[in-house]
């Protein structure tokens, strides 16, 4: 089964942004993985809705914003007019999950939402059936260029078999720690995108590295 690679901007040279960009649309890359982050969800602050529209402008490829911020809900409808293809929240920083699910819906984005290392699979079960990406974070949500927590594997086999029970379209995606010592690992336990930051930024050969990423041969098993 096809997998989807989504460099992380967060890991780029801002620098250089417009090379970043260049990069992900002409190398193997699938998406381009954008994390907005308010300073208090999580610790650090990045950049917001004018730095994404910037992004969307020259981006040829799919735009995933993933939203680190309170009350996520209150920003939908303008990181949509900012260029999203789909928007993930946080179900931790959701009070009523379900509302904003629907508003993604209506904004005319993909909807997917995100769980943190501490929070089960199980809190997703009522809303999997309308979901388009689920988002198992595989490390701490916050900083870039942490270590990958192993025992998010065993997690993804779990909302792998979630969404298979439900009939689900959801498609997973790890973000956190991604390169090609885990990608294999977690490949297998069901995800179909691969978020990686510093694993690509931080080589000498960025589109080499997504190359191999891309060139990873293997099926997700299932334990349902």
């Amino acid at each position: 089964m096809s997998h989807f690679v989504a460099p992380s901007l967060l890991a780029a040279d801002f620098r250089r942004l417009d090379r970043a960009i260049e990069l992900v649309n002409t190398s193997e890359a699938d998406w381009f993985h954008l994390d907005v982050m308010d300073g208090r969800f999580v610790p650090n602050i990045s950049f917001g809705q004018f730095i994404i529209e910037q992004i969307a402008e020259r981006a040829e490829k799919y735009v995933d914003v993933h939203l680190m911020i309170e009350d996520p809900g209150r920003y939908i409808d303008s990181f949509a007019r900012a260029g999203a293809t789909g928007i993930t929240v946080h179900a931790e920083a959701c009070t009523h999950l379900h509302r904003v699910i629907q508003q993604m819906k209506e904004a005319g984005v993909k909807a997917g939402v995100a769980l943190n290392p501490h929070t089960p699979v199980a809190h997703l079960e009522n809303v999997i059936e309308d979901l388009d990406v689920v988002l198992i974070m595989t490390v701490n949500p916050g900083f870039g260029g942490q270590k990958f927590i192993y025992q998010s594997i065993p997690k993804v086999r779990q909302m792998a078999d979630l969404i298979a029970v439900h009939n689900s379209r959801a498609v997973i995606e790890v973000d956190g720690g991604i390169g090609l010592q885990n990608a294999q690992k977690v490949l297998e336990a069901g995800a179909r995108v691969l978020v990686a930051g510093s694993a690509v930024f931080g080589a000498d050969d960025p589109a080499g590295v997504i190359a191999q990423l891309k060139a990873i041969d293997t099926n997700p098993v299932s334990y349902v």
